[in-house]
């Protein structure tokens, strides 16, 4: 009996919540851990076996918002900042990479649309793989790492111009030539004409008239919603969802509020992705990796060796050393996200058979297990070549990856006690940024050329674009306790050293915040009256030291009294 809706959402997320945890465990990406648990509830595999249109048609939802926060956080300037090293030398290796994928899928007997789409499944490197993998050694800061970092990102425009081209072909393939494509083009022509005004006039105009009512839930929702109407209308004038979805979240990304929305978002975005990751799971036959071990092994080959090698020899072409260039071919010798999207939009467009499909993820998979072993491996014999071949040369500029601002102080919240901290600050130090909800006080920050982002401060994309992994002081004056435990959490998680103030009303949750990491925790009415005291003390002709030994006493008693309280 085929599983219900609910049966399968069930199984599926839990599943998927199960292999996080072992992933997770394990040191391994989370994607890896989501296609696993969706082979092991898959018709492939013996046991309960969850219903797989109901999962991919919910998984249509992940794949809609993955691309929409993928357009978010995707601005032309971006290009403008990664360099040549980037721009150039990713291009030319996607090329080159899906050359390569296209020619040992030739020798292999595969068709020439499938040798394309295994051509561009294996071009591309996943970015949350990059960074955990320099992460853990330490290294996200050196030159091969920001190299890498910026080439991925150009990897990820180039995906999407393959997810357009896969899904031409499968139209093409499935016979919608002549008229059918005129008919086609005019219609996306016409969807583009409509879209563009709308994202320019409407889409951050409406956001911002939604964030002035300051309620997260109104907001999110109606940041969903945009994706999603994006996504149908565009499904109605033939065009993809998914790029109907990225082009909107482009559209948003002008708006101030983008990584407010970002942010808003990604819980959704997350448990809808892992369905995504989940549904391709479920279309993998775990049986070919024996039958088509061989197989497997030079898709392996292709992504590992092949793409490692062409990345590194474009990298050294630009002027780097060797145990740069080396390094940076070794942590872009892994699979990505969107080669598991390529994968499934070649499989759903007719261009990929079953066999061919699960062959190419499994060897993706690997990949990814790889990657970490491969760097660890790296690290010496980068440093060996790099001894015996490296000239004394010193590495190019690195005009896209100027060092983050650091060492700042980050102030959440311009209200009464914001404003007064911030005129604090600016007496010693010049790097502050405000994080501040109220559009008419962000106005009139940047009309006083304070540097300041519109958003939730308890937003993790708002605390990242302020720079909280580098800053130096973590200023909390904000009043909702909520959101303040949330703030020193992530503040901890993030930073382990920023030294984090915030303010709160009783003693007990004075505690509690300083249990949680807080560096100093400041009760409101117990400072007001000691202040109060202190003048009307001095008032009285006590000396300033007889005067701060009284106040010392009475914080020390009376912080019991509001304890109670």
């Amino acid at each position: 009996m085929e599983a219900t809706l609910l049966e399968t959402l069930v199984l599926s997320l839990g599943a998927a919540g199960f292999s996080a945890v072992v992933a997770a465990r394990l040191g391994l990406p989370l994607t890896v851990g989501y296609v696993l648990a969706g082979v092991a509830i898959g018709p492939y595999t013996p046991g309960f076996v969850a219903n797989v249109s109901a999962v991919n048609e919910l998984a249509d939802f992940g794949v809609i918002l993955l691309m929409f926060a993928i357009g978010l956080q995707f601005t032309f300037s971006d290009l403008r900042r990664v360099g040549r090293v980037a721009v150039l030398g990713a291009g030319a290796q996607v090329i080159l990479t899906g050359l390569v994928g296209y020619g040992a899928a030739q020798l292999l007997g595969w068709t020439p649309l499938e040798s394309l789409a295994v051509g561009f499944v294996v071009s591309n490197s996943s970015s949350t793989v990059l960074t955990k993998v320099l992460s853990e050694f330490g290294e996200i800061d050196s030159v091969h790492g920001r190299v890498g970092l910026a080439w991925s990102s150009v990897q990820d425009l180039s995906s999407i111009l393959l997810l357009v081209t896969l899904v031409s072909l499968g139209d093409a393939s499935s016979g919608s030539v002549g008229m059918d494509v005129l008919r086609a083009v005019g219609l996306a022509l016409l969807f583009l004409a409509l879209l563009v005004p709308i994202g320019i006039f409407v889409i951050p105009r409406l956001l911002e008239h939604l964030a002035g009512f300051g309620n997260p839930e109104v907001f999110v929702l109606s940041a969903a919603g945009i994706a999603l109407v994006v996504a149908v209308l565009g499904g109605g004038f033939g065009v993809s969802p998914a790029l109907a979805a990225f082009l909107g979240g482009m559209f948003v990304a002008r708006s101030d509020l983008a990584h407010h929305v970002l942010g808003e978002i990604s819980p959704i975005r997350d448990v809808f992705s892992a369905l995504f990751f989940v549904a391709v799971g479920m279309l993998v036959n775990p049986i070919l990796l024996i039958e088509q071990f061989h197989v497997v092994a030079v898709i392996v080959a292709i992504i590992v060796l092949a793409k490692g090698t062409i990345t590194a020899l474009l990298t050294a072409a630009f002027g780097f050393r060797v145990r740069t260039a080396v390094l940076t071919g070794i942590v872009l010798a892994q699979s990505a996200e969107f080669s598991f999207l390529l994968a499934r939009v070649g499989s759903d467009a007719g261009l990929l058979s079953q066999q061919v499909f699960s062959v190419l993820l499994l060897g993706a998979v690997v990949s990814i297990l790889a990657a970490p072993f491969c760097y660890r491996l790296g690290l010496p014999v980068s440093g060996w070549l790099d001894r015996r071949l490296s000239l004394e040369r010193t590495e190019p500029p690195l005009g896209f990856a100027d060092a983050p601002f650091g060492g700042h102080a980050i102030l959440l919240g311009y209200g009464r006690v914001g404003r007064v901290i911030a005129s604090a600050l600016r007496e010693v130090i010049t790097e502050i940024v405000i994080v501040e909800q109220n559009r008419n006080l962000v106005d009139e920050l940047r009309e006083q050329r304070e540097r300041v982002i519109i958003g939730s401060a308890s937003n993790r994309a708002v605390l990242d674009r302020a720079g909280l992994a580098r800053a130096t002081l973590l200023v909390v004056a904000i009043p909702d306790p909520i959101a303040i435990r949330r703030i020193v959490d992530l503040a901890r998680a993030v930073n382990p050293k920023v030294d984090i103030v915030v303010r709160t009303h009783s003693l007990g949750e004075r505690d509690e915040l300083e249990r949680r990491g807080a560096t100093e925790a400041v009760v409101g009415e117990l400072e007001l009256a000691l202040e109060m005291s202190r003048h009307s003390l001095l008032r009285y002709g006590t000396s300033i030291e007889k005067a701060e030994a009284l106040i010392a006493r009475l914080r020390s008693r009376e912080s019991g009294h509001l304890s109670a309280e």
